[in-house]
């Protein structure tokens, strides 16, 4: 039967890495790049001893007790066998010893170096050393023959040396090898070994083939090769009875031959691929120990095993043991006739392929095959089950050896025996929390998240948790005992949430401690149901929940009322929790070839419960498994996978995911990681902890913190186009939350999406002109479609000054295409929003409203700048009336400043004054403004910018000459609602002398600042530069404002100015001769005039 290859664990640090067993086969030994060599019990060994022997151990032997190490400190030291005990140091050399052997009786060691020596020791007395020199590289490998006549060496300079050891000459030397200058750049160590007893062959790998020479007369017997090897083989081994020989390659194949027939006996694959550097054959059974250049270290068992006896007796009498505990139940003939009938089966399984009786009756063939795969799915199900061949053979030999003698007595050829090179199934992934160390440590992390840190200590005297709050004003640190063993945890604002499996006497329990709660009672326990244990837990905003392996999941309130109970659709990998959210990330089906088939499900909890991913697969790289789960600090689902590939949901396109970092590329070190402990969008950082060597920190001393950057993987990085495209669709990613927010009912900072779309605009004006530049015109109307409508028009600007017509005309279309669309959603809103008014008897929307009168007190006690300033700030904030009853609420238009709205008047405003009437009322309290990231507060419904743009762009555009008539005719407005209107030019005001000078000197602002496409830029830099005016040209501003600022002819005079632009002089003519003309006109219709003058300037501000 083919050899069982068992799942590879992690030994060592990445690196060269090698291998061996001590003299009994009891133990593997490993030692690797972090300078420590390992002894491991078997490959299940979580615990193995650790003997640190330097910085790096490049290679190791062991022999009666006595384990030898090549270090990075150019010495080859000896310690005691498994104490670890240091001897002393054997020898030294210039460099680094590459590798180190023993001779058959452990009394001389062979060791070679980079400085192009080989030495060797005498064991028990260090001093009587023999040096051979003759090679011109450095040494890759040596082989001291068991008669302890001849030793064998290969090199970097491209030859294999046989060495007399007596008089230290070189017997014979073959170019094999392809040159190199170092170890490092050599495309193989050629690890060359001679036969263990006789030493008649020495096996060399060269290429993908291996060499063997006869002893004495030096000549190539037998060359073995197969077509399962590719590229060059790297390390061989022999059979402790000479008869078979291992070779390992460095892309991952293992391949046993039989020297004898030259036949291939095993064919096994690296599931990852990786190097073999390390291959040595136990000294007693049927195993193979492997190591490759990762540090991860594999077993193979029953290698070349054709009549299925498994490697260790122990192992078959488990085996056995299980098989009758199968069926217990059943009598004694019934077991001696399944017995039988399994041998029966393994015999025609066992016989060749091609020499299979086909005499026999074909019915009773298929029924033999029916039962065989019938018992294989039983024995597979079992937890402690074993290989049915081994076991179906253990209960063969006790009974029918006469029969087993016949059935094998004919040859089992390997060219015959069927070869599977198919994909073969992965080892799914174990549950895990989030932000944890492996459970096997006596000091871990339980969790490490945004909230805080639980750490574990398993000692022999006292088990405990402590609990770690990053903010203290949450709750102060605790001190837990752990009594009932808790293995996961998990942490948030609100509670503590342990979860412990289940005993033999006791059940799986989870415990929350409820810190936050208001009453005397905060802990609860909950018992699972019996064979039901807790895999994953974790903690939203006001619930708990917890994945068993019943595929169940439970949700309870953060109370302890049991709520939600629904079945998981796999085994359950992890899980986080967020607000109202719930992450699931459980087993799909099985991975094949080192990948993992994983699904995510996520849900909302909130009063409106929904599935927002069903079950999705989970993206992960080749060959990788899941990290991380959780969320950013912003709510959006985030992972992270064992290749330190990070991503993010993008709820914009569809739930897909993004990749946003690669922590490898900011790695220094090959083998070491960074481990996530958190993910923040605003600002953009992720916050992991670096791992030396590692893939997970120790928690002492306290791990710092290191916070990396985010890159999208987008193509020419170095690039300005492609720079400039990365930090545009990383900022729409990274601000997907806001929208998020909005339309789930929770505040957050206007500003920051401000602050945002300002930043994107920017680069997509950026990226225009750079395309401008390279005379790609296409590129930039496809540029400017992202672009908010302000943008597009800077863009026909920009265009038009760059002589670029053709370009300008695409984008003034596709502005007016913006404006429709933007206008036919308007409409849509508008009447949704009407819908709601005549549907609710009273609303927010028809509750009268009081203005704040600060700035109208103010002003007779504040100077006239700053009164002047204050008027015109609030000429754009205040709310404007209307006498119809029910009007366009999303209407924008511009009038005087009003103390009160009338019940029936609704306008656009309306809703900015609400926003700012709520944040006022939350500016006492300051603890409210500190949680304004994590707000849970419905938000006041606002209007969204772009509509405010497109009604402004459509009404300008589309509707000029009826506002104009409206604007001309104020008497029919004011004779719908006279009292109103009295009441609103009473509490009018006249122009103050900023806002005329504002008016004179508009377009030299515009001149000096091209990219203000906002008004608020225009009125800070023009109070900006009114500050820095002297004293009487402010006062002759003021004066103005009081002495022409009624007059209605001057300000139809300045609309026509600032619509047809003529030259400054020209414009101050005009109206110093209005201004003499039309005096006692203007004082008899003031309060009509400024009415009328206002809504008509307002009108030409907006169209400039």
């Amino acid at each position: 039967m083919p050899a069982t290859q068992m799942t590879m664990r992690y030994g060592h640090p990445e690196g060269h890495t090698d291998v061996c067993f001590d003299d009994s086969g009891s133990c593997i030994v490993t030692c690797g790049s972090d300078g420590d060599v390992r002894i491991w019990k078997d490959l299940d060994d979580d615990d193995p001893k650790s003997i640190n022997v330097g910085e790096r151990a490049y290679s190791c032997a062991l022999k009666k007790g006595k384990l030898v190490t090549s270090v990075s400190n150019n010495t080859v030291q000896i310690h005691t066998f498994p104490n670890g005990t240091p001897d002393g140091i054997l020898t030294r050399f210039t460099t680094n010893a590459n590798h180190v052997v023993f001779n058959k009786d452990g009394s001389k060691i062979a060791a070679g170096s980079g400085d192009f020596m080989v030495k060797v020791v005498d064991v028990m007395d260090s001093s009587q050393q023999k040096t051979f020199r003759g090679h011109d590289a450095p040494v890759l490998s040596v082989s001291l023959d068991p008669n302890d006549i001849f030793l064998a060496s290969s090199s970097c300079d491209g030859s294999v040396k046989v060495w007399q050891i007596s008089d230290q000459t070189c017997t014979i030397s073959w170019p094999l090898l392809q040159k190199c200058n170092d170890v490092i750049n050599a495309k193989s160590i050629c690890r060359l070994a001679w036969q263990p007893k006789t030493g008649k062959l020495l096996a060399i790998p060269v290429g993908n083939t291996i060499k063997l020479y006869k002893r004495e007369t030096w000549k190539n017997e037998v060359d073995l090769s197969d077509n399962f090897i590719t590229l060059p083989l790297n390390v061989v081994t022999w059979s402790p009875c000479e008869k078979y020989l291992a070779a390992g390659s460095i892309n991952g194949c293992i391949v046993v031959w039989n020297v004898e027939t030259k036949d291939c006996m095993e064919r096994v694959k690296h599931e990852k691929g990786y190097t073999i550097c390390g291959l040595a054959w136990h000294p007693t059974s049927r195993q193979i120990a492997y190591t490759d250049a990762e540090g991860n270290l594999g077993l193979l068992e029953n290698v070349c095993d054709k009549d299925g006896i498994k490697s260790s007796s122990k192992v078959s009498g488990m085996g056995n043991k299980d098989y009758n505990d199968l069926f217990d139940g059943d009598d004694d003939n019934d077991n001696a006739d399944n017995s039988n009938f399994l041998n029966e089966n393994l015999e025609f399984q066992l016989t060749p392929k091609g020499k299979t009786n086909y005499e026999d009756d074909e019915d009773d063939l298929m029924l033999a095959a029916g039962y065989s795969k019938h018992r294989n799915h039983i024995l597979e199900d079992d937890d402690s089950s074993v290989e049915v061949a081994s076991i179906e053979k253990g209960s063969y030999h006790e009974k029918d050896e006469e029969k087993d003698e016949q059935t094998h007595a004919m040859p089992l050829m390997t060219s015959q025996r069927p070869f599977y090179d198919g994909p073969r199934p992965s080892l799914p992934q174990k549950p895990f929390q989030s932000g944890s160390t492996p459970q096997h440590l006596s000091h871990r992390f339980m969790v490490w998240n945004s909230v805080g840190i639980i750490r574990c200590y398993n000692d022999d005297q006292d088990s405990a948790i402590d609990v770690e709050f990053h903010d203290t004003s949450i709750h102060h640190a605790t001190h837990l005992s752990n009594t009932l063993n808790y293995t996961i945890a998990d942490l948030s604002h609100e509670a503590i949430l342990l979860a412990c499996e289940s005993t033999t006497e006791l059940a799986s329990k989870l415990h929350c401690l409820h810190f936050s709660s208001w009453d005397s009672s905060k802990e609860w326990t909950v018992d699972m149901p019996p064979n039901e244990d807790i895999e994953a837990i974790c903690l939203g905003q006001g619930w708990a929940a917890s994945a068993t392996s019943a595929l169940l999941l439970r949700i309870f309130s953060i109370g302890g009322v049991q709520k939600e109970v629904f079945s998981l659709p796999g085994p359950v990998v992890s899980m986080a929790g967020h607000g109202e959210q719930l992450l699931i990330v459980f087993h799909r089906g099985t991975g094949f070839d080192g990948d993992q088939c994983l699904g995510i499900q996520l849900l909302e909890l909130g009063k409106r419960k929904r599935q927002v991913l069903h079950g999705d697969p989970l993206p992960l790289t080749k060959k990788s498994y899941l990290a991380w789960v959780g969320f950013s600090a912003e709510g959006t689902p985030c992972y992270v996978d064992s290749e330190g590939i990070v991503r993010i949901l993008n709820r914009r396109l569809g739930n897909t995911w993004t990749p946003i970092c690669n922590t490898k590329e900011h790695c220094k070190g090959k083998s070491d990681h960074y481990w996530v402990v958190g993910i923040h969008e605003n600002p953009q950082q992720l916050r992991c902890i670096p791992c030396k060597g590692s893939r997970f920190p120790p928690t002492l001393p306290r791990p710092a913190v290191a916070i990396l950057s985010f890159q999208l993987p987008y193509c020419q990085i170095a690039t300005e186009k492609g720079q400039m495209e990365e930090q545009f669709w990383r900022s729409f990613i990274f601000h997907n939350h806001l929208d998020y927010l909005s339309e789930n009912g929770y505040e957050y900072e206007e500003s920051t999406k401000n602050q945002a779309i300002k930043e994107q605009q920017e680069l997509l004006m950026k990226m225009f002109a750079l395309s401008c530049k390279l005379d790609r015109e296409f590129r930039c109307v496809e540029l400017a479609e992202l672009m908010t409508q302000n943008a597009v028009n800077l863009a026909i600007k920009y265009a038009s000054r760059s002589r670029r017509l053709i370009l300008a005309q695409r984008l003034s279309e596709l502005a007016v295409e913006k404006a429709t669309e933007l206008a036919a959603t308007l409409k849509e809103e508008e009447e949704d929003f009407r819908n709601k008014l005549n549907t609710s008897s009273t609303t927010e929307w028809s509750q009268p409203m009081v203005v704040n009168h600060k700035v109208e007190e103010n002003n007779a006690k504040d100077s006239e700048e700053d009164d002047e300033i204050e008027e015109k700030t609030d000429l754009h904030k205040n709310i404007t009336s209307s006498s119809q009853g029910r009007v366009n609420p999303f209407k924008v238009s511009a009038s005087s400043k009003e103390p009160a709205i009338s019940v029936n008047s609704t306008s656009s405003n309306i809703l900015d004054n609400m926003k700012k009437l709520s944040k006022k009322s939350t500016v006492p309290n300051r603890t409210a403004n500190k949680e304004k990231s994590l707000v849970l507060k419905p938000l006041i419904p606002k209007p969204k910018s772009k509509q405010v743009l497109a009604t402004n762009f459509f009404q300008t555009c589309t509707s000029q000459t009826e506002k104009i008539e409206e604007k001309e005719n104020p008497e029919n407005s004011l004779s719908e609602s006279p009292a109103l209107s009295a009441q609103n030019i009473e509490n009018e005001r006249p122009k103050t002398g900023f806002q005329m000078w504002l008016e004179e000197n508009r377009s030299l602002i515009l001149a000096d600042h091209p990219s203000f496409s906002e008004e608020s830029d225009i009125i800070k830099e023009g109070i900006n530069r009114f500050r820095i005016l002297s004293d009487e040209e402010r006062k002759e501003w003021a004066k103005k404002a009081k002495g022409g600022t009624t007059n209605e002819v001057e300000i139809n005079e300045t609309e026509t100015k600032k619509r047809k632009q003529p030259s400054n002089d020209h414009t101050k003519e005009k109206e110093e001769e209005k201004t003499k003309e039309n005096v006692n006109l203007s004082k008899k219709r003031k309060s009509l005039a400024v009415s009328t003058n206002q809504k008509l300037s307002a009108f030409a501000f907006k169209k400039d």
